[in-house]
């Protein structure tokens, strides 16, 4: 069971590794927010699966087991909803998008 928690906060550490490296190339504020958006889901939630885990298998306490899966729950629900509204709030503020931009389905949306 150690070996399983141990890789789940492996992948954790991946996943936050993978989205600092995407908020250091990407080329704008939108891009960079979806890499860090992917750093608070995915990369908190290996270290919640592993730290339930460690609370019901090793130390025995269910009332920590549940408190710890109605935080990654609220915190899996929030944070993408989160980084929507922020990304939402900086287009209507003006803040553009790179030039290699493909479509603007947003800004198609607002038009009509």
């Amino acid at each position: 069971m150690r070996i399983a928690i141990d890789i789940l906060i492996g992948i954790s550490v991946f996943f936050a590794f993978a989205g600092v490296v995407g908020i250091l190339r990407m080329p704008d504020s939108y891009c960079r927010m979806q890499s860090s958006t992917n750093i608070t889901t995915f990369g908190v939630l290996g270290v919640i699966i592993g730290s339930a885990l460690y609370a019901g298998y090793f130390l025995g306490n269910a009332e920590m087991v549940v408190k710890i899966v109605i935080l990654g729950v609220f915190y899996i629900t929030s944070s993408p909803i989160c980084g929507h509204a922020i990304a939402k709030g900086a287009y209507h503020h003006g803040v553009k998008m790179t030039e290699k931009a493909v479509c603007d389905k947003y800004g198609e949306d607002m038009e009509s």
